[in-house]
């Protein structure tokens, strides 16, 4: 297996693990499911931009503890960039594996 492809499996994992943390405060007509094709924020996401915020910090602290090394997702880079990273679990999956393969850690 290519070491982009486990981190990839790995960053996912992780990303359902905080989506269940924000799925537990939400109410059960905005909980969001665990799929890479998920909308999170835009017209047909379930996240309003505190959610989105939510969201982020558990990621981050979640990807500081499996990974050992600290990400900044919301950062000039990311708002920066044409398509969201923020769309999907799937983009947000994506931007994550892209930032630990260039971390000095990994």
């Amino acid at each position: 297996m290519q070491p982009h492809v486990d981190i990839r499996v790995k960053v996912t994992r992780v990303l359902f693990s905080a989506l269940d943390e924000i799925n537990e405060q939400l109410p059960k007509d905005r909980r969001l499911g665990k799929s890479l094709e998920t909308v999170l924020f835009g017209k047909s996401g379930k996240l309003d931009s505190l959610g989105l915020v939510h969201l982020i910090v558990a990621v981050e602290q979640k990807i500081s503890e499996e990974f050992e090394v600290a990400i900044t997702l919301a950062d000039e880079k990311a708002v920066s960039q044409k398509n969201s990273p923020f769309r999907t679990i799937g983009t947000l999956a994506s931007y994550i594996s892209l930032l630990l393969e260039k971390s000095p850690n990994e």
